[in-house]
């Protein structure tokens, strides 16, 4: 098994308008309680989709509701996004939803490294370029949209701006150094070397 490499992501996109999106919103605390992070995606912002219709941003119902959207691989978002609690079943749900990729005006720290170990690039624009990206979205949700981390640039038809990323999380995706389990079974032979001449395992 090799370390997964992730130069870029490409796919339809899901646009969820709001700043400061805290994680307790993204993922009820009620479901932390799972001893794995198995079936999380079905809760993804449990307590809004399961509301009033009001909770639904003006549209109507919920994005993560929306049949247009189904199957989007990038996700949209404003500023400050996965603020609030550490919990890492946060961005666990979003990628077992389908989430690869997620391009917003910036993020929680703790959310872009609990994102960052599970190998789900969190890049950043501008305010202007995010609303460009969203509107563009949602009078067509059928379009396709290019997060190119090796290159720092987000494509879609007829419209292209810059992203950004930290140059130690963009390596880490690049190279594949995220994956440590995937690093660690990719040299197995070093690590069985290491083991053999540690007394404490010898013997076992």
């Amino acid at each position: 098994m090799q370390a997964e490499r992730i130069t870029s992501v490409r796919g339809r996109a899901l646009p969820m308008r709001g700043d400061d999106i805290d994680t307790d919103r993204i993922m009820p605390a009620r479901f932390l309680k799972a001893v794995t992070f198995d079936g999380l995606e079905q809760h993804i912002f449990e307590d809004e989709r399961a509301g009033s219709k009001a909770a639904s941003h003006g549209h109507g119902i919920h994005p993560f509701d929306n049949p247009h959207y189904a199957g989007a691989s990038v996700l949209l978002v404003n500023s400050n996004f996965g603020c609030g609690s550490s919990r890492e079943h946060a961005p666990q749900a979003l990628r077992r939803w389908g989430i690869r990729a997620v391009v917003g005006e910036s993020f929680s720290e703790i959310f872009f490294g609990n994102s960052l170990m599970i190998g789900m690039p969190c890049v950043t624009a501008t305010a202007l370029e995010i609303r460009e990206l969203m509107d563009r979205v949602e009078e067509r949700p059928d379009t396709i949209i290019a997060v190119d981390l090796a290159r720092g640039v987000c494509e879609t038809d007829g419209y292209s701006c810059a992203v950004s990323i930290p140059a130690a999380a963009r390596d880490a995706f690049v190279t594949g150094a995220w994956d440590t389990t995937g690093l660690l079974l990719e040299r197995y032979g070093e690590v069985d070397a290491v083991a053999a001449r540690l007394p404490y395992i010898k013997g076992f």
